[in-house]
């Protein structure tokens, strides 16, 4: 297939209307080349544009006019209208790495691309960009852009990327989209005693220093799964390791909270439930710009929890017993929030909090996230569930019904006699999916 081919135009957009066909290749916009998704959603935003079309008839232009940020009506053969760039480095912590055999195979690609960074929010490190692509970066104003940082200083950086040749030249590119303009929201995995304790603060101190381009940086403890054979000698936190990390970031951040008028750093819920320490209370998280990374949303949960109870109606109906499944980590926090609810509104509730041991990945994977069908089946299954299973949405591949290991939610209901129900990571979905109100 043709590079940009356009494989369908919606019927009543701008491009229909102005005669773009299904087959023909989108060269340029406004003259300028459309190279991937970047220069078509880039170049495409204004209201009044010459498209350049290319076919085995020639090329073409066509004028259109639209309002501004309109969408053109085209879909192409991939999102991006490229390949998407896989990673070049070998981190000690990378999670693919410790994946089971046996998968399905997009669960092995390890993604390290700026265009889904922007698009879809994912992390990149910076280590595989030309100086070309980072300059149309900066150029097109890509903002704001995730980064996978875990450490500033360069040989730390090196040796957690497995790449000496690139991976210490980081905080170089984030000076300049610093000086671009460009939003970062940064991410370190802190891994015990490779950079964490002094690694950590200088990794802090330099961040801070890039405010406000550097909006938040979420401190994440390393995941290690069962399958770490042949792998780079890692240990995970003890309560101890965590609460050090804990005290260090939450120190740090007051500083900044007192210097630049924001915290810039959180630690994620895990490290605090690692720790066995309370989370913060809610404003402690300003916007909840890292909620993805697990930064304040048990405490969202919580808050919008509240609101649901707050709003709800004086009489709310009767609830047939049910149970939850979760992850070990927020099995506690959520029984101890729907109990809490429970009591304001003065009803009682038939109901189980399971919390389902992770052994497909190890006992040491406590996140509701990466519970697979298989370990919810084993684990419920014969126990008192009432008459159906709530289960956090995300324990889902996005968008679909099935789990990590390929099981779906429909043969998960089967084997469990009940009906499973996905649930939003959400206080109000999940009042709606207790109460039916």
């Amino acid at each position: 297939m043709a590079k940009n081919q356009i494989q369908s135009v919606a019927p009543g957009s701008p491009a229909h209307q102005a005669g773009v066909r299904p087959g023909e290749c989108l060269a340029a916009v406004n003259g300028h080349p459309i190279v991937d998704v970047l220069d078509y959603k880039y170049h495409s935003y204004d209201p009044e544009l010459t498209l350049t079309l290319t076919s085995e008839a020639g090329e073409r232009r066509v004028e259109l006019v639209k309002d501004v940020g309109e969408d053109l009506g085209l879909t192409f053969a991939t999102y991006l209208m490229d390949r998407a760039r896989s990673c070049a480095n070998h981190c000690v912590f990378c999670f693919v790495d410790q994946m089971p055999p046996g998968m399905r195979e997009s669960l092995y690609f390890k993604d390290d691309d700026a265009r889904l960074s922007f698009l879809m929010g994912n992390y990149i490190t910076l280590t595989n960009l030309s100086r070309r692509e980072l300059q149309r970066i900066c150029e097109l104003h890509i903002s704001p852009i995730n980064i996978s940082v875990h450490a500033t200083d360069p040989e730390v950086r090196r040796l957690l990327l497995g790449n000496q040749r690139r991976g210490g030249e980081c905080l170089e590119h984030m000076r300049t989209f610093a000086q671009a303009g460009i939003v970062m929201n940064c991410q370190i995995v802190a891994c015990p005693g490779l950079n964490d304790g002094a690694v950590l603060q200088r990794s802090m101190e330099d961040l801070a220093a890039l405010y406000p381009q550097v909006k938040s940086v979420s401190v994440v403890p390393v995941g290690l799964t069962r399958h770490r054979q042949g792998l780079y000698p890692l240990r995970p936190y003890t309560p101890e390791g965590a609460g050090a990390v804990v005290d260090q970031v939450e120190a740090f951040a007051a500083r900044c909270l007192a210097q630049r008028g924001s915290r810039i750093f959180w630690c994620s819920d895990e490290f605090y439930l690692q720790a066995g320490r309370a989370l913060p209370e809610d404003g402690f998280y300003e916007e909840y710009t890292q909620l993805e990374n697990g930064v304040g949303m048990l405490r969202l949960l919580e808050t919008e929890w509240r609101g649901a109870v707050m709003t709800a109606p004086e009489v709310l109906p009767p609830v047939a017993p049910f149970s939850i499944a979760t992850g070990v980590a927020a099995a506690p926090f959520l029984r101890e929030i729907i109990d809490s609810g429970a009591a304001t509104c003065h009803t009682k509730l038939d109901y189980q909090v399971y919390p389902v041991k992770n052994h497909f990945f190890g006992e040491t994977i406590t996140v509701a996230g990466l519970l697979t069908g298989q370990d919810l089946l084993a684990q419920l299954k014969g126990r008192n569930l009432g008459t159906r299973v709530l289960l956090p949405q995300n324990t889902l591949r996005h968008g679909e019904t099935v789990f990590l290991d390929d099981m779906t939610v429909e043969e998960l209901s089967q084997g469990l006699g009940v009906p499973v129900v996905p649930v939003d990571q959400d206080g109000f979905a999940l009042f709606e999916a207790i109460f039916g109100v």
